[in-house]
């Protein structure tokens, strides 16, 4: 009975201490980075897959082509009794890439492989040389395939689901392709999910969710991708999370125990490893907080790779009579070599580029049907043993490696633009800006407070410094003046005394002595009075001194009012550019819906095609017609007259093209004048006209006759007819049909006209003459986009005006018709007529109340506040800011974004 030592159970390979050093091979993986202190997925970045390619360029130079390794398993210990007499049927010359399949002792075929592994070969280097680049092309967001091929017993699920619990040496490519993908993968940024199934008598089982038991195939009709949408897939953040999976797994797979194995793997195991990873380059970063260039700059489109890495250990090949199956084990037996003849068939197809690959065969085909001739890098290995009983069986395993040699992938990267990641990287930064300002804002009032408080101290300190000053100088000289005043009472009342004593009549000389004393007085109170003076004048000074230091401290009080003025303009600042950002925000949000809905009409467009009518002669009562239009030889009203109104409309019906596009030019002409118009519809030329639109592919008769009935719908009373005849029908066939800008011109325009009429709302919703409105943006083209802005806001005016009056509820239909991405994208157009239009038709539709939450999810309020304070009409500008003002819930979303008017 053979052994069961390539199982995960137990057992060890033979020779793994004896490995041998070949030199590297077409497999071999690119050196690893020069710095193993870098952080995981922060700095492996890889190019194309450029180094397995280059590898690969030695052996063939086909870097798409299945790449095939052969394994030879040691003889186990049944072997080594039963076959001691016999040599071995293979003979390997790893050195070479090649093997010997021995027929007898003196005849052998040989074979060529990418890769020969000897039985010596570690776990470890069949890794390497089988998987690895596999590995690294799926890290480079291609998918992958890694196959184990062969007889039972052979030891392909040793070689591709070991775990190596106890001895790590002995893990498989399922658990080193994990620790790979995990070391280079960023746990922020990347993601990688796995899914484990098992390929069941032709039912696909869910080996971690035992009873999800029939799994369906789902294809894309488009791409032709395969997916799994009711597989179990659990998401893998370290290896531990990753082995208990795969025990799980394992512990479900089905197994039997045959002659050739005690563990037969009884079912396919197919191990699906997905990966999201987002590539950042230098490009991709967002500005700091220190950074002092513009945040409004658009950041670049971030990618997001997605790749599958899937590793499938396929059931092993036997034959009945040698594996002894019976009972339910032979339909076990019976559907695993059904499937795997279904690969065989496919494989000899691709490799014969057969013009038909039977894929539909077995599920197994289909699920590889990425892997064989898709657009996965694929790497098969075969596993042989080397017993001569088994020859057979290792010459067709032999065989299918050759096959499968000759099968080539076209590899290519899925790569999608990951707006979800910039919304979310800007609102991180938005938010970071937003925590900065405040602190700086709290410290701003903390610095304003902390002046405040000083300032005022200094100012009080001043104040009472020179008013206790003033005071003390104000007591000193009034106590100086009384003391002065009372020393010349004093003096006065003793000369008195002395005049009264002494008689008046004395002699001479006693007269002049007292004339003398009096002299004496007298300079002696003209000294005082210079004195007081004097002290007057000190006083003075130093009230002016202090005078001085209080305007000094005054002028220190208006500095610490300016420093508080800048620090209140560079808060301001902040606050503005924080307004901007949040607007910038909104922008990128309406682009992103504008961007899909640009994409629709594209794929639209691309499927239409135009077609024309060739020209005949004319109808010699048509000369005129045509001379008048050609050589202006007559007036076209003068035309009209001499001719008549009746034979021009004639004309319309004609089968001559060139006269019917004369006929139509001059009835265009006649309705661009009012005074025509009614005779014009009396006469039955509005019948013929939609007539034209109805009946003819002409691209020049549609673009008159659009043109005609736009002048006729600026007639109130025209419009009705129009929409009575079916008009609006007809003129919304021809929006989706036309190509020709001025063709588109004219229809817009016509519908426009009829936008602005009250009684013709549902009908224009209701005949698609809203949708073909909007579809008509796809041209491009000014004049075209113009009618469309005049047409919207004619529209939302009426809808406005019914609202008011109660003939209306509900949301705007332009809103349902998906109006509202186009409109906020082009309300700051650069061409002015439709920058008005639109500005007013965003005004009318926040009138309505119920429109006001879809407004501001689209980011129509920041238009609007825009228009309240940029718009070059005064009329709109009021409209708008009016419209704010008066809705609620407006009103509520800018105080809660800080918005002021």
């Amino acid at each position: 009975m053979a052994s069961n030592a390539y199982r995960n159970g137990t057992g060890t390979h033979k020779g793994a201490h004896n490995t041998l050093n070949i030199k590297s091979s077409s497999f071999k993986s690119r050196p690893p980075p020069p710095s193993s202190n870098q952080s995981p997925g922060s700095s492996l970045r890889r190019t194309s897959s450029a180094s397995f390619t280059t590898a690969t360029s030695g052996c063939d130079g086909v870097p798409g082509r299945v790449r095939v390794a052969v394994r030879l398993r040691p003889r186990n210990a049944e072997e080594s009794l039963a076959d001691a007499d016999f040599a071995d049927c293979v003979e390997v010359q790893p050195e070479l890439k090649r093997l010997k399949l021995r027929k007898n002792n003196w005849d052998s075929e040989t074979y060529e492989f990418d890769e020969v592994l000897t039985e010596f070969a570690s776990q470890k280097r069949v890794y390497e040389v089988v998987a690895k680049p596999v590995v690294e092309s799926v890290l480079d967001g291609y998918n992958g395939t890694v196959m184990a091929y062969g007889q039972t017993g052979t030891g392909k699920t040793f070689t591709l689901g070991r775990l190596g619990e106890e001895d790590t040496s002995a893990r498989g490519i399922m658990v080193r392709s994990m620790e790979e993908i995990l070391a280079n993968v960023s746990p922020k940024m990347d993601s990688i999910s796995v899914s484990y199934l098992q390929l069941y008598m032709e039912t696909i089982q869910d080996l971690l969710d035992p009873a999800n038991d029939n799994i369906s195939i789902v294809e894309d009709p488009k791409t032709g991708d395969v997916s799994l949408p009711g597989a179990t897939q659990v998401d893998i953040r370290d290896e531990q999370s990753f082995l208990y999976l795969l025990r799980i797994g394992e512990a479900h797979r089905i197994a039997a125990n045959t002659k050739l194995n005690t563990e037969s793997s009884r079912s396919h195991a197919i191990l699906m490893i997905y990966i999201k990873k987002s590539v950042l380059g230098e490009e991709d970063a967002i500005p700091s907080e220190t950074d002092k260039s513009s945040h409004l700059a658009k950041p670049p489109k971030p990618l997001v790779r997605k790749s599958k890495l899937v590793l499938v250990d396929l059931a092993g090949s036997e034959r009945i009579h040698k594996s002894g199956s019976e009972g339910h084990m032979l339909e076990e037996a019976k559907s695993i070599n059904l499937s795997l003849s279904a690969l065989g068939k496919c494989i000899n197809a691709l490799a014969e580029n057969s013009a038909h690959v039977p894929v539909r065969d077995s599920k197994l085909t289909r699920l590889l049907r990425d892997s064989f001739g898709g657009t996965a890098r694929t790497s098969l290995v075969v596993t042989i043993g080397p017993s001569p009983r088994h020859r057979g069986e290792t010459a067709s395993t032999i065989l299918f490696g050759q096959r499968a040699m000759k099968v080539e992938n076209m590899l290519r990267i899925k790569e999608e633009f990951d707006y979800k990641t910039l919304a979310r990287r800007l609102e991180i930064q938005l938010d970071k800006l937003i925590a900065e300002n405040e602190r700086q804002q709290k410290a701003f009032d903390d610095e304003v407070e902390r002046i405040n408080l000083e300032a005022q101290n200094r100012i009080s300190e001043v104040e009472r410094n020179f008013t206790n000053a003033l005071e003390k100088e104000r007591l000193n000289c009034q106590i100086e003046y009384m003391e002065s005043v009372k020393k010349l009472e004093e003096k006065m009342v003793e000369n008195q005394r002395k005049h009264e004593h002494d008689g008046f009549m004395k002699d001479k000389c006693n007269g002049e002595g007292h004339d003398f004393s009096i002299v004496e007085d007298v300079t002696e109170v003209k000294r005082m009075l210079e004195k007081e003076i004097h002290m007057r004048k000190e006083a003075e000074e130093e009230v002016n001194k202090l005078k001085c230091q209080l305007g000094q401290c005054r002028d220190s009080r208006a500095g610490g009012a300016s420093e508080i003025l800048n620090l209140q303009k560079a808060l301001e600042d902040d606050v503005d550019q924080k307004k901007k950002l949040e607007e910038e925000i909104i922008i990128l949000r309406s682009q992103m819906l504008q961007l899909t809905f640009e994409a629709d009409q594209m794929r639209t467009y691309l499927g239409r095609s135009v077609s024309g009518n060739a020209y005949t002669g004319l109808d010699s009562p048509m000369s005129q017609v045509r001379d008048s239009l050609n050589g202006h030889k007559t007036p076209v009203a003068a035309l009209s007259e001499q001719v008549g109104l009746q034979k021009i409309l004639a004309f319309l019906e004609s089968e001559d093209a060139n006269v019917r596009i004369h006929a139509v030019k001059v009835v265009a002409n006649l309705a661009a004048e009012e005074a025509n118009q009614e005779r014009i519809v009396e006469a039955g030329g509005l019948t013929s006209l939609l007539m034209l639109l109805r009946d003819y592919e002409d691209e020049t008769v549609r673009r008159l006759a659009a043109g005609a009935i736009a002048n006729l719908a600026m007639n109130e009373a025209n419009q009705e007819l129009i929409m009575v005849q079916g008009g609006i029908s007809l003129l919304s066939m021809t929006a989706s049909d036309a190509e020709d800008p001025q063709t588109l011109r004219m229809v817009s325009g016509a519908l426009a006209n009829l936008c602005g009429n009250d009684k013709l709302q549902a009908k224009l919703r209701s005949e698609g003459g809203i949708k073909a409105l909007l579809g008509m943006v796809r041209c491009g083209h000014p004049d075209v986009l113009s009618q469309v802005a005049r047409g919207i806001a004619n529209f939302a005016k009426c809808e406005s005006r019914a609202s008011t009056n109660g003939i209306k509820s509900g949301r705007s239909l332009l809103i349902e018709d998906g109006a509202l991405p186009w409109i906020v994208q082009h309300a700051n157009d650069n061409s002015a007529p439709i920058r008005r239009h639109i500005e007013l038709a965003l005004c009318h539709l926040a009138q309505h109340e119920v429109n006001a939450k879809d407004m501001i999810s689209g980011g129509a309020l920041w238009e609007l506040v825009r228009i309240s304070r940029d718009c070059s009409r005064e009329d709109i500008r009021s409209l708008a800011r009016r419209t704010l003002n008066s809705s609620p819930v407006f009103r509520a979303e800018m105080l809660r974004l800080r918005i002021e008017l």
